[in-house]
């Protein structure tokens, strides 16, 4: 019987080259999140399946990998099994809905106003392609306890410094506020009913153009009133942002507050990223209350981070009110593009120590160890007769230097003049 080689359906094996830059961008994120002042926490991959379908994840409930009931737990010779009555237990779709449960679940020993950093794989049975996993790693940042504008400001200078820090430049921060589409669609005409449906529609906009938009929405059967209504609205609001958002139903403390998150991050990041109002981002997860945000880095059609205020998650575990706000950035999508982009980590000089089968191998290890000591990393291997094919082959593998053992001296040479 032939052994299928490749990994299960969306998950991926991962080369020492693209693990070495992996293991570096998240280190640098990681290092700038601690140096402002967020502390590193970790939570299972699973989680009892009642948390998991109760917390209004949008379409990532249906996207749950759920987890059969074990021993006597389960009967298979119950009439009318449904899911419920074979899973109890799911993989975490996103890091937030842990955070929640452990925030809730350890609260006596943290400080009132939390800010916890999350690196971690999540699960999503999506369909699999290009660039979309379905075991994928996700670096958070969320700040719980705190309902003013202030978290919103730290997150998203931190998350842009952690971007900043790996060399990534040609990026825009998104800003939006759930508050601000629904009042505006509520006045449009739309019902309650229907928000979350003209939401998914408005969403399509950058890719199908404000005449698709509107195309959809009159196939979706909904009132030409409102429809008509909307669509000068999404007009209106691209050529006049901000400054006409009361003239739809947003109540003027929430503008005022939209306002102050931009001009306040477009202070702080004096030039070196854009901050944006943009009315038609939409952010697929349903327990979003307020502010939300991406980040769009050049001109990728999607998004390399993403986050927003989730004030009713927390306590939903309680049964009281607890302001959290997050970011999170797309570490797969991230890496993917870095790598595209020929990302080299720096400093890094990798030394390949050839020796000869007649060499005594434990002075050669010596030798090894002596490179180490002055700051290199060393492999050692046997010399090869065709030894220009083999240091082209090492230097193609990421290699800086080489040298060839000898009792005399070992001398160390560029692998790019050799």
């Amino acid at each position: 019987m032939k052994v299928n080689t490749n990994p299960a359906k969306g998950m991926r094996d991962i080369t020492p080259q693209e693990k070495e830059v992996r293991d570096y961008v998240e280190g640098v994120i990681v290092n700038t999140y601690k140096q402002s002042g967020f502390e590193l926490i970790e939570t299972p991959v699973v989680e009892n399946i009642e948390n998991l379908i109760g917390s209004k994840g949008g379409e990532n409930l249906k996207l749950i990998f759920k987890i059969l009931k074990r021993g006597e737990k389960l009967d298979f010779s119950k009439e009318g099994l449904t899911e419920e009555d074979l899973a109890d237990l799911g993989l975490r779709y996103d890091l937030t809905v842990p955070l929640s449960r452990f925030y809730c679940n350890n609260r006596a020993s943290l400080p009132s106003v939390f800010k916890a950093l999350q690196v971690g794989n999540v699960f999503r049975a999506e369909r699999a392609q290009k660039g979309r996993y379905r075991s994928f790693k996700q670096c958070d940042i969320d700040i719980i306890g705190d309902g003013t504008k202030a978290a919103e400001l730290e997150l998203i200078a931190t998350t842009a410094k952690a971007l900043n820090a790996l060399g990534v430049k040609d990026f825009a921060v998104r800003f939006n506020d759930r508050r601000v589409l629904k009042a505006v669609i509520m006045d449009c005409g739309f019902t309650e009913e229907e928000f979350d449906g003209v939401c998914i529609v408005v969403d399509k906009l950058d890719k199908v153009g404000i005449k698709g938009v509107e195309k959809e929405l009159q196939e979706k059967a909904y009132s030409s009133d409102s429809i008509a209504n909307l669509i000068n609205a999404l007009e209106s609001i691209n050529e006049k942002g901000t400054e006409c958002l009361l003239e739809y139903g947003v109540t003027e403390d929430v503008v005022n507050e939209v306002k102050d998150v931009l001009e306040s991050s477009r202070e702080y990041a004096n030039g070196k990223y854009d901050v944006e109002f943009d009315f038609t981002l939409i952010r697929g997860m349903g327990y979003y209350t307020g502010s939300i945000f991406e980040i769009a880095y050049k001109d990728l059609g999607y998004s390399i981070a993403g986050g927003g205020r989730y004030d009713e998650m927390v306590g939903n575990f309680i049964g009281e009110k607890i302001p959290a706000i997050g970011f999170s950035i797309g570490f797969e999508r991230l890496v993917n593009q870095l790598m595209d982009e020929k990302f080299k980590v720096p400093d890094r000089e990798k030394v390949v120590l050839l020796y000869e089968v007649s060499d005594k191998y434990i002075d050669v290890m010596k030798k090894a160890d002596e490179f180490r000591e002055q700051g290199y990393t060393v492999s050692v291997f046997e010399k090869a007769k065709k030894i220009g094919k083999q240091l082209n082959q090492f230097a193609e593998y990421g290699f800086n230097k080489f040298a060839i053992y000898s009792k005399e001296e070992t001398e160390l040479k560029d692998l790019s003049s050799n």
